[in-house]
Protein backbone atom coordinates (compact mmCIF):
# COMPACT_ATOMS: atom_id res chain seq x y z
CA UNK A 1 0.00 0.00 0.00
CA UNK A 2 2.21 2.49 -0.94
CA UNK A 3 1.84 6.68 -1.13
CA UNK A 4 2.84 9.67 -2.64
CA UNK A 5 2.15 13.14 -2.28
CA UNK A 6 2.01 15.63 -5.35
CA UNK A 7 2.53 19.47 -4.21
CA UNK A 8 3.28 22.81 -5.26
CA UNK A 9 4.97 26.10 -4.38
CA UNK A 10 1.42 27.89 -5.12
CA UNK A 11 -2.20 27.52 -5.89
CA UNK A 12 -2.22 27.63 -9.69
CA UNK A 13 0.57 25.45 -10.69
CA UNK A 14 -1.39 22.83 -12.39
CA UNK A 15 -1.39 19.89 -9.33
CA UNK A 16 -5.49 18.77 -10.48
CA UNK A 17 -4.71 18.62 -14.17
CA UNK A 18 -1.31 16.61 -13.28
CA UNK A 19 -2.99 14.09 -10.58
CA UNK A 20 -5.80 13.73 -12.90
CA UNK A 21 -3.63 12.83 -16.23
CA UNK A 22 -1.21 10.46 -13.83
CA UNK A 23 -4.59 8.72 -12.25
CA UNK A 24 -5.58 7.66 -15.88
CA UNK A 25 -2.55 7.31 -17.28
CA UNK A 26 -1.48 5.25 -14.36
CA UNK A 27 -5.09 2.98 -14.36
CA UNK A 28 -4.99 2.97 -18.24
CA UNK A 29 -1.22 0.60 -17.53
CA UNK A 30 -2.94 -1.76 -15.43
CA UNK A 31 -1.51 0.18 -11.97
CA UNK A 32 -4.14 -0.35 -9.25
CA UNK A 33 -3.94 3.33 -8.58
CA UNK A 34 -6.19 5.72 -6.33
CA UNK A 35 -6.68 9.37 -5.57
CA UNK A 36 -7.03 11.26 -2.14
CA UNK A 37 -7.64 15.56 -2.05
CA UNK A 38 -5.56 17.34 1.02
CA UNK A 39 -8.04 19.82 2.66
CA UNK A 40 -11.68 20.57 2.56
CA UNK A 41 -12.39 20.36 -0.96
CA UNK A 42 -15.68 18.40 -2.57
CA UNK A 43 -14.95 18.89 -6.30
CA UNK A 44 -11.21 17.63 -6.80
CA UNK A 45 -12.51 14.54 -5.14
CA UNK A 46 -14.99 13.25 -8.07
CA UNK A 47 -12.34 14.23 -10.51
CA UNK A 48 -10.19 11.99 -8.61
CA UNK A 49 -12.88 9.26 -8.98
CA UNK A 50 -13.66 9.23 -12.34
CA UNK A 51 -9.98 9.22 -13.55
CA UNK A 52 -9.05 6.40 -11.19
CA UNK A 53 -12.02 4.41 -11.67
CA UNK A 54 -12.11 4.14 -7.88
CA UNK A 55 -14.00 6.81 -4.58
CA UNK A 56 -11.35 9.51 -3.41
CA UNK A 57 -11.12 10.56 0.21
CA UNK A 58 -10.44 14.02 1.64
CA UNK A 59 -7.43 14.04 3.87
CA UNK A 60 -7.70 16.97 6.33
CA UNK A 61 -4.66 17.60 8.72
CA UNK A 62 -6.54 20.55 10.36
CA UNK A 63 -9.76 19.06 11.10
CA UNK A 64 -8.99 15.31 10.95
CA UNK A 65 -6.93 13.36 14.18
CA UNK A 66 -4.02 11.54 12.49
CA UNK A 67 -6.00 8.16 13.49
CA UNK A 68 -9.12 9.32 11.08
CA UNK A 69 -6.62 10.29 8.47
CA UNK A 70 -4.56 6.89 8.54
CA UNK A 71 -7.69 5.12 8.29
CA UNK A 72 -9.06 6.89 5.15
CA UNK A 73 -6.00 6.59 3.51
CA UNK A 74 -5.56 2.56 3.77
CA UNK A 75 -6.51 0.54 1.02
CA UNK A 76 -4.76 -1.36 -1.93
CA UNK A 77 -2.63 -0.13 -4.78
CA UNK A 78 -0.65 2.82 -5.17
CA UNK A 79 -2.16 6.23 -3.57
CA UNK A 80 -1.87 9.53 -5.25
CA UNK A 81 -2.36 12.66 -2.62
CA UNK A 82 -3.36 16.10 -4.42
CA UNK A 83 -2.07 18.68 -2.40
CA UNK A 84 -4.10 21.91 -1.47
CA UNK A 85 -2.53 25.87 -2.27
CA UNK A 86 1.28 25.54 -1.67
CA UNK A 87 2.82 22.73 0.26
CA UNK A 88 3.43 24.76 3.47
CA UNK A 89 -0.01 27.41 3.28
CA UNK A 90 -2.26 26.03 5.90
CA UNK A 91 -4.10 27.43 8.94
CA UNK A 92 -3.04 30.73 10.42
CA UNK A 93 -1.12 31.65 12.51
CA UNK A 94 1.27 28.72 11.91
CA UNK A 95 0.49 26.70 9.00
CA UNK A 96 -1.32 24.15 10.49
CA UNK A 97 -3.16 21.61 8.07
CA UNK A 98 -0.97 22.39 5.23
CA UNK A 99 -0.16 19.15 2.96
CA UNK A 100 3.28 19.39 4.62
CA UNK A 101 1.57 18.16 7.98
CA UNK A 102 0.25 15.04 6.06
CA UNK A 103 3.98 14.54 4.33
CA UNK A 104 4.76 14.55 8.14
CA UNK A 105 2.46 12.30 9.79
CA UNK A 106 2.41 10.14 6.71
CA UNK A 107 5.86 9.52 6.36
CA UNK A 108 5.18 10.53 2.66
CA UNK A 109 7.30 11.47 -0.03
CA UNK A 110 6.37 14.54 -2.25
CA UNK A 111 6.77 15.20 -6.06
CA UNK A 112 7.04 19.11 -6.33
CA UNK A 113 4.80 20.30 -9.58
CA UNK A 114 6.43 24.02 -10.40
CA UNK A 115 5.28 26.12 -12.75
CA UNK A 116 7.74 27.33 -14.51
CA UNK A 117 6.72 28.90 -17.55
CA UNK A 118 8.12 32.44 -16.44
CA UNK A 119 11.75 31.03 -15.07
CA UNK A 120 14.79 29.15 -15.91
CA UNK A 121 18.03 29.42 -13.72
CA UNK A 122 15.54 30.78 -10.54
CA UNK A 123 13.98 26.99 -10.63
CA UNK A 124 17.39 26.19 -8.34
CA UNK A 125 16.60 28.39 -5.40
CA UNK A 126 13.11 27.57 -5.45
CA UNK A 127 13.75 23.70 -5.22
CA UNK A 128 16.38 24.32 -3.08
CA UNK A 129 14.00 26.27 -0.78
CA UNK A 130 11.68 23.88 -0.32
CA UNK A 131 13.89 20.70 -0.03
CA UNK A 132 15.61 22.35 2.88
CA UNK A 133 12.78 24.36 4.51
CA UNK A 134 11.76 21.22 6.68
CA UNK A 135 13.71 18.04 7.11
CA UNK A 136 10.96 16.32 8.15
CA UNK A 137 9.12 16.75 4.29
CA UNK A 138 10.99 14.84 2.18
CA UNK A 139 10.91 15.98 -1.80
CA UNK A 140 11.60 13.27 -3.89
CA UNK A 141 11.63 14.84 -7.36
CA UNK A 142 10.02 18.02 -9.38
CA UNK A 143 7.35 18.03 -11.90
CA UNK A 144 7.75 21.09 -14.55
CA UNK A 145 4.86 22.27 -16.07
CA UNK A 146 3.89 24.54 -18.77
CA UNK A 147 7.60 24.25 -20.47
CA UNK A 148 7.58 26.93 -23.70
CA UNK A 149 10.15 24.51 -25.71
CA UNK A 150 12.59 21.57 -25.68
CA UNK A 151 15.57 24.23 -24.92
CA UNK A 152 13.62 25.80 -22.00
CA UNK A 153 12.78 22.44 -20.35
CA UNK A 154 16.92 21.67 -20.78
CA UNK A 155 17.55 24.79 -18.74
CA UNK A 156 15.55 23.96 -16.24
CA UNK A 157 16.82 20.29 -16.15
CA UNK A 158 20.46 22.03 -16.37
CA UNK A 159 19.51 23.97 -13.37
CA UNK A 160 17.31 21.72 -11.11
CA UNK A 161 19.10 20.38 -7.63
CA UNK A 162 16.75 17.60 -7.75
CA UNK A 163 15.60 14.79 -9.98
CA UNK A 164 13.13 16.03 -12.59
CA UNK A 165 10.79 13.39 -12.99
CA UNK A 166 8.95 15.16 -16.03
CA UNK A 167 8.49 18.24 -17.94
CA UNK A 168 4.83 19.04 -19.38
CA UNK A 169 4.85 21.21 -22.20
CA UNK A 170 1.99 24.17 -22.79
CA UNK A 171 -1.22 23.08 -23.73
CA UNK A 172 -4.09 24.92 -24.04
CA UNK A 173 -6.56 21.61 -24.38
CA UNK A 174 -5.54 20.92 -20.67
CA UNK A 175 -7.51 24.30 -19.28
CA UNK A 176 -10.32 23.15 -16.97
CA UNK A 177 -13.75 25.09 -16.84
CA UNK A 178 -14.55 26.91 -13.42
CA UNK A 179 -16.86 28.95 -11.49
CA UNK A 180 -16.91 31.04 -8.38
CA UNK A 181 -16.21 28.22 -6.23
CA UNK A 182 -13.45 26.76 -8.02
CA UNK A 183 -13.68 23.76 -10.89
CA UNK A 184 -17.13 22.72 -12.42
CA UNK A 185 -18.65 19.86 -10.94
CA UNK A 186 -16.97 16.38 -12.69
CA UNK A 187 -20.67 15.23 -13.75
CA UNK A 188 -20.66 18.70 -15.51
CA UNK A 189 -17.71 18.84 -17.67
CA UNK A 190 -19.02 19.24 -21.17
CA UNK A 191 -16.28 16.07 -22.32
CA UNK A 192 -14.82 14.69 -19.52
CA UNK A 193 -13.52 11.34 -20.53
CA UNK A 194 -12.09 12.87 -22.84
CA UNK A 195 -10.43 15.28 -21.27
CA UNK A 196 -8.68 12.60 -18.52
CA UNK A 197 -7.55 10.63 -21.80
CA UNK A 198 -6.18 13.54 -23.21
CA UNK A 199 -4.13 14.59 -20.16
CA UNK A 200 -3.28 10.89 -19.35
CA UNK A 201 -1.19 11.03 -23.12
CA UNK A 202 0.28 14.24 -21.70
CA UNK A 203 1.62 12.80 -18.60
CA UNK A 204 2.50 9.37 -19.87
CA UNK A 205 4.70 10.84 -23.22
CA UNK A 206 6.32 13.66 -20.78
CA UNK A 207 6.47 11.79 -17.52
CA UNK A 208 8.76 8.99 -16.19
CA UNK A 209 5.58 6.39 -14.59
CA UNK A 210 7.88 3.93 -13.56
CA UNK A 211 10.36 6.11 -11.61
CA UNK A 212 7.51 8.12 -10.04
CA UNK A 213 5.53 5.79 -8.80
CA UNK A 214 9.04 3.67 -7.74
CA UNK A 215 9.12 7.22 -5.44
CA UNK A 216 6.33 5.93 -3.20
CA UNK A 217 6.63 4.45 0.03
CA UNK A 218 4.25 2.01 2.34
CA UNK A 219 1.58 3.12 4.42
CA UNK A 220 0.50 1.62 7.50
CA UNK A 221 -2.64 -0.47 7.72
CA UNK A 222 -5.02 1.54 9.63
CA UNK A 223 -9.28 0.84 10.32
CA UNK A 224 -12.00 2.61 8.78
CA UNK A 225 -13.43 5.29 10.84
CA UNK A 226 -16.63 4.97 12.00
CA UNK A 227 -18.30 8.53 12.64
CA UNK A 228 -21.36 8.82 15.25
CA UNK A 229 -24.55 9.44 12.76
CA UNK A 230 -26.67 11.76 13.85
CA UNK A 231 -29.88 9.56 12.82
CA UNK A 232 -30.67 5.98 12.02
CA UNK A 233 -32.04 6.59 8.72
CA UNK A 234 -30.56 10.08 6.99
CA UNK A 235 -32.30 10.94 3.54
CA UNK A 236 -29.61 12.24 2.25
CA UNK A 237 -29.91 14.92 -0.83
CA UNK A 238 -27.70 14.04 -3.92
CA UNK A 239 -27.32 15.97 -7.00
CA UNK A 240 -26.18 19.45 -8.90
CA UNK A 241 -27.82 21.48 -6.17
CA UNK A 242 -26.58 19.50 -3.42
CA UNK A 243 -23.30 17.49 -4.13
CA UNK A 244 -20.69 18.72 -1.53
CA UNK A 245 -21.17 15.60 1.09
CA UNK A 246 -18.43 14.64 2.45
CA UNK A 247 -18.09 11.09 1.51
CA UNK A 248 -15.88 10.30 4.68
CA UNK A 249 -19.41 11.27 6.51
CA UNK A 250 -21.74 9.70 4.63
CA UNK A 251 -19.61 6.17 4.81
CA UNK A 252 -18.75 6.81 8.22
CA UNK A 253 -22.28 7.15 9.16
CA UNK A 254 -22.69 3.97 7.12
CA UNK A 255 -19.86 2.04 9.11
CA UNK A 256 -21.28 3.24 12.34
CA UNK A 257 -25.03 1.40 11.39
CA UNK A 258 -26.92 4.11 9.62
CA UNK A 259 -29.07 3.81 6.61
CA UNK A 260 -28.09 6.60 3.80
CA UNK A 261 -31.16 7.11 1.61
CA UNK A 262 -30.27 9.47 -1.39
CA UNK A 263 -32.38 11.59 -3.12
CA UNK A 264 -32.75 14.00 -5.72
CA UNK A 265 -34.65 17.88 -5.15
CA UNK A 266 -34.11 18.62 -8.18
CA UNK A 267 -36.04 15.86 -9.85
CA UNK A 268 -38.72 16.85 -7.71
CA UNK A 269 -38.15 14.03 -5.69
CA UNK A 270 -40.31 13.80 -2.30
CA UNK A 271 -37.75 13.27 1.18
CA UNK A 272 -37.69 9.63 1.61
CA UNK A 273 -39.31 8.12 5.06
CA UNK A 274 -36.25 8.72 7.39
CA UNK A 275 -35.28 9.82 10.79
CA UNK A 276 -33.43 12.96 9.25
CA UNK A 277 -33.23 14.72 6.12
CA UNK A 278 -29.74 16.29 5.44
CA UNK A 279 -29.43 18.78 2.85
CA UNK A 280 -25.72 19.28 1.95
CA UNK A 281 -24.18 22.43 0.18
CA UNK A 282 -23.28 22.78 -3.12
CA UNK A 283 -25.07 25.20 -6.22
CA UNK A 284 -28.35 26.14 -5.23
CA UNK A 285 -28.27 29.11 -6.16
CA UNK A 286 -27.78 27.89 -9.79
CA UNK A 287 -31.35 26.09 -9.38
CA UNK A 288 -32.79 28.52 -7.33
CA UNK A 289 -35.60 28.86 -9.54
CA UNK A 290 -36.64 25.21 -10.28
CA UNK A 291 -36.20 24.48 -6.67
CA UNK A 292 -38.41 27.18 -5.94
CA UNK A 293 -40.62 24.94 -8.39
CA UNK A 294 -40.15 21.91 -6.87
CA UNK A 295 -43.32 21.88 -4.90
CA UNK A 296 -43.23 17.74 -3.87
CA UNK A 297 -39.65 18.11 -2.76
CA UNK A 298 -40.26 21.30 -0.27
CA UNK A 299 -43.68 19.84 0.59
CA UNK A 300 -41.80 16.63 2.09
CA UNK A 301 -39.47 18.72 4.34
CA UNK A 302 -42.43 19.72 6.58
CA UNK A 303 -42.80 18.61 9.94
CA UNK A 304 -39.18 16.52 9.38
CA UNK A 305 -36.21 16.61 11.31
CA UNK A 306 -33.96 18.74 8.70
CA UNK A 307 -30.60 19.52 8.59
CA UNK A 308 -28.96 22.08 6.08
CA UNK A 309 -25.22 23.15 4.86
CA UNK A 310 -24.32 26.05 3.68
CA UNK A 311 -26.13 25.73 0.46
CA UNK A 312 -29.24 23.13 2.12
CA UNK A 313 -28.77 25.98 5.11
CA UNK A 314 -30.05 28.51 2.78
CA UNK A 315 -33.29 26.13 0.84
CA UNK A 316 -34.59 25.89 4.43
CA UNK A 317 -34.94 29.88 4.53
CA UNK A 318 -37.56 32.13 3.65
CA UNK A 319 -35.94 33.07 0.16
CA UNK A 320 -32.94 33.15 -2.00
CA UNK A 321 -31.70 35.78 -4.20
CA UNK A 322 -29.54 34.93 -7.46
CA UNK A 323 -26.53 36.39 -9.05
CA UNK A 324 -29.73 38.82 -10.91
CA UNK A 325 -30.98 39.77 -8.03
CA UNK A 326 -34.37 37.65 -8.83
CA UNK A 327 -35.86 36.08 -5.27
CA UNK A 328 -37.02 32.35 -5.05
CA UNK A 329 -38.95 31.25 -2.06
CA UNK A 330 -37.54 28.67 -0.94
CA UNK A 331 -38.69 26.07 1.94
CA UNK A 332 -39.69 28.62 4.51
CA UNK A 333 -38.69 26.12 7.51
CA UNK A 334 -36.35 28.99 9.25
CA UNK A 335 -36.45 32.51 9.30
CA UNK A 336 -33.34 32.99 6.98
CA UNK A 337 -32.88 35.11 3.57
CA UNK A 338 -29.78 35.21 1.63
CA UNK A 339 -28.40 37.08 -1.47
CA UNK A 340 -26.39 36.20 -4.24
CA UNK A 341 -26.64 39.66 -6.05
CA UNK A 342 -23.43 40.81 -3.76
CA UNK A 343 -21.21 37.87 -3.24
CA UNK A 344 -18.81 38.53 -0.25
CA UNK A 345 -16.55 35.52 0.54
CA UNK A 346 -16.67 33.52 4.06
CA UNK A 347 -13.67 31.09 4.04
CA UNK A 348 -12.20 29.39 6.72
CA UNK A 349 -11.85 26.49 9.23
CA UNK A 350 -14.32 26.42 12.23
CA UNK A 351 -14.74 25.28 15.62
CA UNK A 352 -17.73 24.48 16.80
CA UNK A 353 -20.21 23.27 19.38
CA UNK A 354 -23.48 22.98 19.99
CA UNK A 355 -26.08 21.65 23.01
CA UNK A 356 -29.56 20.77 20.46
CA UNK A 357 -30.11 19.34 16.82
CA UNK A 358 -28.84 16.53 15.03
CA UNK A 359 -25.43 17.70 15.51
CA UNK A 360 -24.99 18.49 19.05
CA UNK A 361 -21.64 18.17 19.99
CA UNK A 362 -18.23 19.30 19.11
CA UNK A 363 -16.93 19.57 15.55
CA UNK A 364 -14.25 20.98 12.92
CA UNK A 365 -15.93 22.14 9.96
CA UNK A 366 -15.05 24.73 7.32
CA UNK A 367 -17.02 27.35 5.89
CA UNK A 368 -16.44 28.67 2.06
CA UNK A 369 -19.25 30.33 0.17
CA UNK A 370 -19.91 33.92 -1.58
CA UNK A 371 -23.72 34.36 0.11
CA UNK A 372 -24.70 37.44 2.19
CA UNK A 373 -26.89 37.32 5.04
CA UNK A 374 -29.92 39.71 4.49
CA UNK A 375 -31.88 38.30 7.58
CA UNK A 376 -31.00 35.07 10.23
CA UNK A 377 -33.63 35.42 13.01
CA UNK A 378 -33.66 32.99 15.58
CA UNK A 379 -32.22 30.45 17.85
CA UNK A 380 -28.35 29.63 16.70
CA UNK A 381 -26.81 26.37 16.43
CA UNK A 382 -23.57 26.54 16.98
CA UNK A 383 -20.76 28.73 19.00
CA UNK A 384 -18.02 29.22 16.87
CA UNK A 385 -14.43 29.78 17.16
CA UNK A 386 -11.82 30.46 13.59
CA UNK A 387 -8.78 28.45 13.48
CA UNK A 388 -6.86 30.68 15.57
CA UNK A 389 -9.54 30.40 18.06
CA UNK A 390 -10.99 33.52 17.63
CA UNK A 391 -14.80 34.07 18.91
CA UNK A 392 -16.68 34.76 16.35
CA UNK A 393 -20.73 35.50 15.72
CA UNK A 394 -22.47 32.57 16.76
CA UNK A 395 -23.43 29.99 13.31
CA UNK A 396 -26.73 28.42 11.94
CA UNK A 397 -30.37 28.65 13.13
CA UNK A 398 -32.53 26.19 14.37
CA UNK A 399 -36.26 26.33 15.04
CA UNK A 400 -37.44 22.92 16.36
CA UNK A 401 -36.54 19.92 14.41
CA UNK A 402 -34.71 21.87 11.85
CA UNK A 403 -31.42 23.23 11.85
CA UNK A 404 -28.56 24.76 9.76
CA UNK A 405 -25.79 26.59 8.99
CA UNK A 406 -22.68 28.00 6.64
CA UNK A 407 -20.42 25.21 8.62
CA UNK A 408 -19.31 22.24 6.48
CA UNK A 409 -18.84 19.31 9.67
CA UNK A 410 -15.86 17.23 8.82
CA UNK A 411 -15.06 15.35 12.04
CA UNK A 412 -15.83 15.63 15.64
CA UNK A 413 -13.54 17.63 17.70
CA UNK A 414 -10.68 16.22 19.51
CA UNK A 415 -9.08 19.06 20.69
Amino acid sequence: MPGLILAAPTSGSGKTTITLGLLRALRSRGVDVRGAKSGPDYIDPRFHAAASGVPCPNLDAWAMSPAMIAGLAAGPGLLLIEGAMGLFDGAPPDGRGAVADLARQMALPTLLIVDAARMAQSLAPLVAGFANHDSRVRIAGVILNRIGSPRHAAMLRAACPLPVLGAIPRDEALTMPSRHLGLVQAEEHPALEAFLDHAARVMGDNIDLDTLAAQATDLPGAPLPHLPPPAQRIAVARDAAFAFAYPHMLEGWHRAGAEILPFSPLADDAAPDADLVFLPGGYPELHAGRIAANQTFLASLQGRAVHGECGGYMVLGDGLIDAEGHRHAMAGLLRLETSFAHRKLHLGYRHLSGDHGSFAGRWTGHEFHYATTLRATGTPLFAARDAEGTALPAMGLREGSVSGSFAHVIAPATT
